[in-house]
């Protein structure tokens, strides 16, 4: 069972998003709670995942990213928003959140999502990023220094850095590509490094720019 936790100042997201996942067989909502109450409830239930709103009057969610980031049990870390290019899920993207969902997301997708944070995996819905990434571009020098970088990974690579980037857990990438799980985790290992980025996510947004996964829309 996936135990969640969602974070918002809005009931209505809370309680739409807690009936969408409980009335799945493998996940279960087992808290929900503001901004102001968050960490209590997380040290208390300690989800495998959490869904955390970026923008919160009282305490925000970047406040609250960075605070969980010094734990070492922390969950996986979604940030939820109703903007698709917003430099708050940049920036909570770059601290190490494992993804971000909009709220308006399709409740078929959620537990998708929600399945895909728990096992290891990252949540970028593709032309959302993509908008995303539009409106924060980096500076020309660094997109030729990474289309460099990208360039440089071997087909297998390639194919391993955009299903990272579609959400896969190590396990289900070797599962697509008949690779052991050893296998996988020194590939995802030497991308990282070719790269030069510290985790997933930040592959993932590389992926993005790259154009590795064009038109797609699915859990990532």
């Amino acid at each position: 069972m996936i135990r969640v936790i969602i974070v918002d100042d809005e009931a209505l997201v809370r309680s739409g998003f807690t009936m969408i996942l409980n009335a799945t067989p493998d996940i279960r909502v087992v808290a929900s709670a503001t901004g102001v109450d968050a960490l209590e409830v997380i040290e208390a239930e300690k989800p495998d995942v959490l869904l955390l709103d970026v923008r919160m009057p009282q305490v925000d969610g970047l406040t609250l990213l960075n605070v969980l980031n010094g734990r070492p049990d922390r969950p996986a870390i979604a940030m939820l928003t109703t903007f698709d290019a917003d430099e708050y899920v940049l920036a909570a993207l770059n601290a190490g959140a494992s993804g971000f969902l909009l709220k308006d997301t399709e409740p078929e997708q959620l537990a998708q999502y929600v399945r895909a944070l728990a096992a290891g995996g990252v949540v970028l819905a593709p032309r959302a990023s993509q908008r995303l990434l539009a409106s924060h571009p980096p500076t020309a020098s660094v997109m030729d220094a990474e289309a460099e970088r990208v360039g440089t990974l071997s087909d297998r690579e390639q194919q391993v850095l955009t299903l990272v980037a579609e959400g896969l857990s190590n396990a289900e990438i070797g599962g697509r590509l008949y690779l052991g799980a050893g296998t996988v985790k020194d590939h995802v290992s030497a991308i990282l490094a070719k790269l030069g980025v510290a985790g997933r996510v930040q592959a993932a947004l590389a992926a993005q720019r790259a154009g590795l996964l064009p038109d797609r829309d699915a859990a990532s």
